[in-house]
């Protein structure tokens, strides 16, 4: 969606300042669009998403946003991503964040769902002159590797998947413990955030507790994760919500016992 568009939208709710904080949340339709369809849906989108769960203070405007592309790549929602992207942009997260987010996803969401988002995302990019020089480089110099963390992950990886699918257990390894998560242009918090919002929002309630558990150890406050959950109601459905809720109870549980 273009800014000009979005200001209109902004205007339409009656608060420029709103908007570039909370978004339409009504994609690329106006809505008047959304009205000739269900006047309720608009409602929702304005009372309770933009209006009430976007500025709700569990969360920064920043880390709603990131849980937000992230659900909304993962679920291939294309609809949504234009305006979502800017409106990460709009709320500080940087290009070079941004395009380490898709490239994350491409292993957590699925390659099909990674280009999608892609696809979009540079139209949103080309809108506001973001160029090569504000993206990460294909190869970087890695964050250092937490040698005792990896070792204890690896090990139970190969007891856990190592008789089922070798191959599997050595790229867990070489291409994302050892490449994808220790590239520097999303901090590790945040790229536990993608992680564990793109779990929820696809029902992977398994993956959830090393996911989760890492996550709090980057730094994510159990506040923090709780909001998440509260916040994916939305945008992946109140049933994987309160599948995901039972699973991060037990973390949290587990950590205040230790």
């Amino acid at each position: 969606m273009k800014p000009s568009t979005l200001l209109a939208l902004a205007l339409s709710m009656g608060s420029a300042d709103a908007i570039a904080q909370t978004g339409s949340q009504t994609g690329s339709l106006s809505r008047t669009d959304v009205q000739s369809v269900s006047p309720a849906l608009d409602r929702y989108a304005a009372e309770k998403l933009a209006d009430g769960l976007w500025k709700r203070p569990g969360l920064s405007a920043r880390d709603r946003s990131i849980v937000t592309v992230a659900a909304v790549i993962t679920r291939n929602q294309g609809i949504l991503l234009p305006e979502q992207v800017s409106l990460a942009l709009d709320n500080g997260v940087k290009p070079a964040e941004l395009s380490e987010v898709i490239t994350h996803l491409a292993f957590y969401a699925g390659w099909g769902n990674a280009m999608a988002a892609t696809a979009i995302t540079k139209q949103v990019f080309g809108e506001r002159g973001i160029g090569a020089d504000q993206l990460p480089k294909a190869v970087v110099e890695f964050l250092p590797l937490d040698q005792k963390a990896e070792a204890d992950r690896a090990a139970r990886v190969e007891q856990g998947t190592g008789p089922a699918s070798p191959g599997l257990v050595r790229d867990t390894t070489e291409v994302l413990f050892r490449d994808l998560w220790l590239r520097p242009d999303l901090a590790p918090r945040d790229r536990s955030l993608v992680t564990v919002s793109a779990l929820i929002s696809a029902g992977q309630v398994e993956q959830i507790p090393y996911h989760l558990n890492r996550a709090m150890d980057n730094g994510l406050t159990r506040a923090e994760a709780s909001e998440v959950i509260s916040h994916l109601a939305y945008y992946a459905g109140w049933p994987n919500a309160f599948s995901a809720a039972p699973v991060a109870r037990s973390v949290f549980e587990k950590r205040a016992a230790n």
